[in-house]
């Protein structure tokens, strides 16, 4: 039976810059308004209780939080659209909201559960406050704090990603973090310089275009009805296993992220049984801050990742070998130069992404959300909330023995994922 349970809220409120911040408007990036970051993004973070005495969380966050906002105060303000499509926020200091709850449940009862998506009650945990959902002249960061019956609490937020990636996040949830623990300052200072993402003029001629490279669209997805969402985790040994089948050259010097990507893209191409002349396409999500050309500092907190596009028919790719696969993977990878990263800002901002892809792949395990504590200790799960048809996250988890592994939530046709567990089943088997 699923785990049901009671969550009572508070009023929202707004939480402003515990002091006066500068009221000036500022330019994203080219990167930060892709099509594909148009969006609010839900994460989630589980934490226990201390055996010692401490305040109530909802109310050391919500302070920290403030004093956080000072330095971070692009992200008390509001986003706007001005000439061809440019995003500026608004530095108005308006805050982020604040939502504190209740719920009757313990972390033992959530963790039984399985603390991997779907959550149970997601929808309570991360309340939904009217005029809140919009990218514009909404909140830029809705956080709801939620105290169990244990002591322990669940900290659910909603990003508008246009303003940070998901490494920006962490950052600024560290900082966060840092204050709510009693440190004078967060030890990394956030850096703006949106402006080492612009586009030049004229842009430079892309290697290839990434939201044309295959104009065949997967088909819709059936209704809302049909489909499932469910959680893959793997261990070190499950990517051991995977590695099996590649040659030996390939099998050591193969990243995690580049077998897990292959694999399952393979896997769920073959799933959803899609005509074997279409072209497959998976993106994977590149973060670009080692680009020496580009000069990012450190600190900075916008959207410095790009969609990179990895093609194949659909034949070739499930019936080929995954080798085959992989070195397609790190052929892509290759092709990430700062060059490259100005070409999407050019190309992508003037378009629609079609959702950023068929199949996209961002690994958020190296992102720092599991390192975020505000003096309960690191979260038992920290990173995204969900998942939805055409996007996965890899996750950095532990397993109930307390060794790291990586969780893959996926959404798909009820058979196809009955089809897809069953090849994930296989690859496990070496």
């Amino acid at each position: 039976m699923a785990l049901t349970f009671t969550v009572r809220r508070r009023d929202p409120e707004l939480v402003g810059p515990a002091s006066p911040t500068a009221r000036e408007t500022k330019r994203l990036s080219d990167i930060d308004g892709l099509e594909g970051f148009r969006a609010q993004v839900p994460c989630i973070f589980f934490y226990r209780c201390p055996p010692h005495t401490h305040a109530p969380p909802a109310g050391v966050i919500r302070k920290a939080l403030a004093e956080a906002l000072v330095s971070y105060y692009p992200l008390a303000g509001r986003l706007r659209e001005v000439e061809a499509r440019k995003l500026v926020v608004d530095c108005t200091g308006e805050g982020v909201l604040f939502v504190e709850a209740d719920a009757d449940v313990r972390l033992a009862e959530l963790e039984a559960a399985g603390l991997r998506p779907p959550f149970p009650c997601l929808d309570q945990l991360l309340f939904d406050v009217e005029g809140s959902g919009g990218l514009f002249n909404c909140p830029l960061l809705l956080i709801q704090v939620t105290r169990l019956l244990c002591g322990g609490f669940v900290m659910a937020l909603r990003l508008n990603h246009t303003i940070c990636d998901a490494i920006g996040l962490a950052q600024f949830l560290s900082a966060v973090a840092e204050l709510a623990c009693g440190l004078p300052a967060p030890t990394v200072s956030p850096a703006w310089s949106r402006e080492l993402l612009e586009v030049r003029t004229p842009p430079p001629v892309p290697h290839h275009e990434p939201d044309d490279a295959a104009p065949a669209p997967l088909p819709p997805p059936p209704p809302g009805g049909d489909m499932v969402l469910r959680t893959f985790t793997f261990t070190s040994a499950a990517v051991g296993a995977i590695r099996r089948g590649l040659p030996p050259g390939l099998r050591d010097t193969a990243t995690t992220f580049e077998v897990l990507a292959s694999a399952l893209w393979r896997a769920r191409t073959a799933a959803l049984e899609l005509p074997p002349n279409e072209d497959a396409r998976l993106v994977f999500i590149a973060n670009v801050r080692g680009v020496p050309a580009l000069g990012l500092p450190s600190g900075y907190y916008g959207n410095a990742c790009v969609p990179v596009p990895v093609l194949a028919a659909v034949e070739a790719l499930t019936a080929g070998s995954l080798d085959d696969t992989l070195r397609r993977v790190r052929e892509a990878k290759a092709t990430v130069t700062a060059e490259y990263v100005r070409s999407v800002a050019g190309v992508l901002r003037r378009r629609s992404y079609n959702a950023m892809a068929k199949y996209v792949v961002s690994d958020t395990r190296r992102a720092g959300f599991q390192g975020v504590d505000f003096g309960w200790g690191v979260p038992v799960y920290g990173g995204p909330a969900t998942a939805a048809f055409g996007t996965s996250f890899l996750v950095a988890v532990r397993n109930s023995d307390g060794k790291d592994a990586a969780a893959l939530p996926i959404v798909l046709p009820r058979p196809a994922m009955d089809r897809f567990a069953s090849k994930v089943e296989t690859l496990l088997k070496g």
